[in-house]
């Protein structure tokens, strides 16, 4: 069980052989931002590789990420004039579950592919195979629709577009799980596609639900015809699989602060001990509220622990033997929930009892609650009595954990 007045961050490595070329990590974090506590979303870790690398402006506006995998699509045979080459990629929403190995929480995250590219090289020049001089002229008489940089519908154009003799880099956005055709003009005998660049787009959970730790899971897709990732009939993978393998890293903040002094706690009517000695009257209440600061990310419990003989009280004494009982109400800073599902004010805790969950509904980060520690009624008319004079102490102990 893991007990903090002050900040919880779980970092744990997780690493394995990559003994598989079409095998992908995926790793996401999620650290609360004191700058902007409502943004309360994982931020992916992966380093680009591919169109997103090399066009990093693009994919931000666009809010994706791509990956270049080092699997090669060869001919089967010669591509013949009318022939397509017909690329599909799973652009529908996929959902993966991830669990956390410390908790066995689990948490569902969806994954969708958003682009495929390529480079592409011919078993001759664009421009032999077509019967011309020009290089760009080759590679625009080659297909019905022209050179590789337009998409066909339904997938849309990127701008990317680069060629040699005989190769043509290109990359296109995949909004619908579609193919997208290029039908050739000439004879192809043979060529080939050396990478398999795909961009994709994440969605994960609310972090501030979840637990510190680490989350993984795992995503399947098939390569090759009629596959979840198509290059048509006559393109056939050098590796027919391709696993996702996804890590959430959450490192939640659970952290509280007194003020200068706020260890000591002196319980006073309301206006003070003289106002009560000046009026002759027995004061009504006798309390103090203290304050302490409060940064949390994630849900939380609080458990008192005193002298006590149960329930919400805790007990006073004196060397002479006289006692009197103080009971504890919590009052949480805006933002944050209790069981019940609203907000936390003067909550009253009970000894040796977990209370809680509570929940905040964004980052809060250093803000203001109080404790109220208060003599009930009859405890106050018990103390009180003619000729009593006395000092009585005690310790109350407020234990906040974020292991729920």
């Amino acid at each position: 069980m893991k007990r903090s007045m002050g900040c919880m961050g779980l970092l744990l490595a997780l690493t394995g052989p990559a003994t598989e070329a079409a095998n992908q990590e995926i790793r996401a974090l999620f650290q609360p931002d004191s700058s902007q506590p409502g943004k309360n979303v994982f931020i992916n870790q992966t380093a680009n590789s591919g169109y997103c690398a090399d066009y990093p402006g693009e994919c931000a506006q666009n809010n994706m990420f791509s990956i270049q995998l080092p699997v090669r699509f060869d001919s089967t045979r010669a591509i013949m004039p009318d022939e397509s080459i017909a690329l599909k990629v799973p652009a529908n929403w996929r959902q993966l579950t991830v669990t956390n190995a410390e908790t066995q929480e689990t948490e569902t995250v969806e994954v969708r592919i958003i682009g495929i590219g390529s480079r592409f090289t011919l078993s001759d020049s664009a421009a032999n195979l077509v019967g011309v001089t020009d290089i760009l002229e080759g590679h625009q008489k080659l297909w019905t629709s022209r050179s590789w940089v337009y998409a066909p519908a339904p997938c849309l154009y990127s701008g990317v577009g680069a060629y040699g003799p005989a190769s043509y880099r290109f990359f296109w956005k995949a909004p619908v799980e579609a193919e997208c055709s290029k039908v050739a003009t000439h004879t192809i005998p043979s060529m080939y596609f050396n990478t398999l660049d795909f961009a994709y787009e994440l969605r994960t959970p609310n972090p501030l639900g979840m637990s510190s730790g680490l989350y993984t899971g795992a995503l399947s897709y098939r390569l090759g015809p009629g596959a979840d990732f198509d290059l048509g009939p006559l393109m056939v993978p050098d590796d027919g699989n391709l696993t996702l393998d996804f890590v959430l890293d959450v490192q939640h903040t659970l952290k509280v602060d007194l003020p200068p002094g706020g260890n000591k706690v002196l319980l006073e009517p309301e206006g003070g001990w003289q106002r009560w000695i000046d009026s002759d009257r027995k004061p009504t209440r006798i309390y103090r509220d203290q304050l302490f600061y409060l940064s949390a990310s994630s849900r939380f419990k609080v458990m008192m622990l005193c002298n006590s003989y149960g329930g919400t009280r805790c007990k006073l004494g004196s060397p002479k033997g006289n006692t009197t009982e103080v009971e504890t109400l919590l009052t949480l800073p805006a933002g944050i929930t209790g069981p019940g599902g609203g907000p936390v004010t003067l909550f009253r805790l009970q000894y040796n009892t977990w209370s809680g969950p509570f929940q905040p509904g964004i980052y809060v980060d250093r803000k203001a609650g109080s404790l109220r520690f208060e003599m009930p009624q009859d405890a106050i008319n018990f103390l009180l009595r003619p000729g009593l004079s006395d000092t009585l102490s005690g310790s109350i102990t407020i234990i906040w954990d974020s292991e729920v």
